[in-house]
């Protein structure tokens, strides 16, 4: 048993994803219930000291907490809209995948069933949960967050942004976006690289340390868009930050150019606007 034990929790989902969290708890020492729609997927964690509902209401029914790590909004409500009368007077953490309004939906139907709702974005994989790296996100109640803030940091550094329930899953989603695109660009010049016989795994040698000195120009970056003053000098301008000869040398490797026509798309039509000597930063306007 650890300083953290002694509260009954239910868990709602054993994907991968829950049934990390569900193992997380059981490892320290709390009493879970799990729940899950496909027969079966419960053995292994029953096996290491949960307990298995038969039913979802049984599983809500066992504990004053709650945990939904389901597909979709859809099945949060598929799942829990016949058992508002059992969660009345009970805490809902959801950390199913949604959009901030759905989070908000949720938010709203979980207060009008009675129910304490606290709205969690994990940014972690499964194999993360409960390990340096694994951070999960948080918006909602204050109240559940502070109550229950041991539980929630077995799985991560906890992180709580506010009473708008909306705003893990906002940053959850934008922190994505940023990690897809990188992600993208990666696999772009991977493509680029490969007619000359280089693996990707050799390639990844040399982005890996190159783009995560890269990552601290964020905070530069992030100074003149709040500044809101793209004419700051020390910026690479919007006309020397051209991609034309990533474009011509991905047209000549003979791979697609998507990835890098979009960032292109988007200074141009910021030079299209008469703003080709201010600098980079200047393409969120064209995303705004």
């Amino acid at each position: 048993m650890t300083a953290n034990s002694g509260i009954q929790v239910s868990v709602l989902g054993l994907g991968a994803m829950g049934t990390a969290l569900a193992e997380a708890l059981v490892k320290a020492g709390h009493e879970t219930t799990v729940w899950n729609r496909t027969p079966g997927k419960a053995d292994g964690i029953v096996a290491r000291g949960a307990t298995e509902a038969a039913t979802a209401g049984d599983a809500v029914r066992a504990a004053p907490l709650v945990i939904a790590c389901l597909l979709d909004h859809a099945s949060v409500h598929e799942v829990l809209d016949p058992l508002t009368a059992d969660l009345a007077g009970r805490t809902l953490v959801n950390v199913t995948t949604t959009s901030p309004a759905q989070s908000r939906e949720l938010a709203a139907w979980a207060a009008a069933a009675g129910v304490a709702y606290l709205d969690g974005g994990i940014m972690a994989v499964p194999q993360m949960i409960g390990q340096p790296g694994s951070s999960i996100l948080y918006s909602g109640s204050a109240e559940v967050f502070q109550q229950y803030k041991s539980l929630l940091d077995l799985w991560g550094v906890s992180t709580y942004f506010g009473e708008d329930a909306g705003l893990a899953s906002l940053y959850d989603l934008a922190l994505l976006a940023g990690m897809y695109v990188m992600f993208a660009g990666f696999m772009h010049g991977a493509a680029m690289v490969a007619p000359a016989g280089v693996t990707a795994r050799q390639f990844a040698g040399t982005a890996a340390p190159w783009l995560s000195a890269m990552t601290g120009m964020l905070d530069q970056y992030a100074t003149v868009i709040d500044g809101g003053d793209y004419t700051v000098e020390g910026q690479q301008s919007l006309e020397f930050s051209s991609l034309d000869d990533i474009l011509a040398a991905s047209s000549e490797q003979g791979i697609s150019t998507d990835v890098v026509a979009a960032v292109q798309g988007l200074i141009q039509r910021q030079i299209d606007a008469g703003h080709g000597k201010e600098g980079f930063a200047r393409i969120i306007e064209s995303l705004r």
